[in-house]
């Protein structure tokens, strides 16, 4: 009998350690609803931006379902922020204390987030609408192998402008070209032309790049460019043209994104960054 007995125990005390903590858990969520609330929505922002971005790259979706979902989540991720510091504020007010652990969380994770945009924000504010960076907009480096976008000159900004009226839309993106990226420009380089568009070829393939065509001899080079989450495809060319007798180049690249009207600079960053690794330190050629 009394053996009986001392096997009810441990059942009952684990059925009340159960309850216990199942009330827990909800007394904790209804004793700090808003830490919740913070924490669940400030880690849930990024957890869709990567669902959205990684869903287009892989193909699930269309990049413009991907692309018009993160307006939305950073819209949610503004609102978490300001229920946090409204949260807090109200707490002052009416001499609560502030429950830290989840608000704390949730905001942190949530300014993080935010800010990872602001450069995003600050390129769609100062920089134009453009996706075709090129070092010569006299004379352009034309692909050969891969084919240029068939909207590549539509929505051209400075349509309205009435400094460009008359210009047709190729002018009027030669004009804000190289008003936003008077930096960008043909680079010469110590080298023969076949030498340097072997390396380029080097130096494209240790970026990841994908390789469509390249002729050392006619200076010529295409490739690829994938960037990272929503695998948007940029499309590169390379120029080595003979200077000196052959004893050195200028070098011209350009980089298109095949797809959106705005590329937030990041055509203008691949050939800075490109440019200056294929030629030690970026110099300008003499025009």
């Amino acid at each position: 009998m009394n053996e009986q007995k001392q096997d009810d125990v441990p059942d009952t005390a684990a059925t009340k350690g159960v309850s216990a903590v199942k009330t827990g858990r909800f007394a904790s969520l209804r004793n700090d609803p808003k830490g919740w609330l913070v924490a669940i929505l400030g880690i849930g922002a990024p957890i869709a931006f990567l669902i959205a971005s990684v869903g287009s790259g892989v193909g699930l979706w269309g990049w413009q379902a991907g692309l018009g979902a993160v307006p939305i989540i950073l819209l949610v991720a503004i609102i978490t922020l300001l229920i946090a510091i409204v949260g807090v504020i109200l707490d002052r007010r009416k001499g609560r204390k502030t429950r830290w652990p989840l608000l704390g969380l949730g905001t942190i994770v949530t300014v993080g987030f935010i800010g990872i945009f602001m450069n995003s924000a600050i390129s769609i504010a100062t920089l134009p609408a453009i996706h075709d960076i090129t070092t010569d907009l006299a004379d352009t480096p034309e692909f050969i192998a891969l084919t240029l976008r068939a909207d590549n000159w539509d929505n051209i900004p400075g349509a309205d402008d009435s400094e460009m009226r008359g210009m047709n839309p190729r002018q009027r993106w030669a004009t804000v070209h190289q008003d936003a990226y008077p930096d960008i420009r043909s680079v010469r380089i110590d080298q023969p032309a076949p030498a340097v568009i072997e390396k380029a070829k080097r130096l494209a393939e240790d970026r990841g790049w994908e390789i469509v065509s390249v002729d050392a001899a006619a200076g010529h080079l295409e490739a690829t460019a994938t960037t990272s989450l929503f695998r948007f495809k940029d499309d590169v060319v390379i120029r080595a043209r003979a200077a000196e007798n052959g004893a050195a180049s200028i070098i011209d690249m350009r980089s298109v994104s095949r797809v959106g009207v705005h590329d937030l600079g990041a055509n203008a960053k691949r050939v800075r960054q490109f440019l200056s690794d294929l030629s030690g330190t970026t110099t300008a050629a003499s025009q």
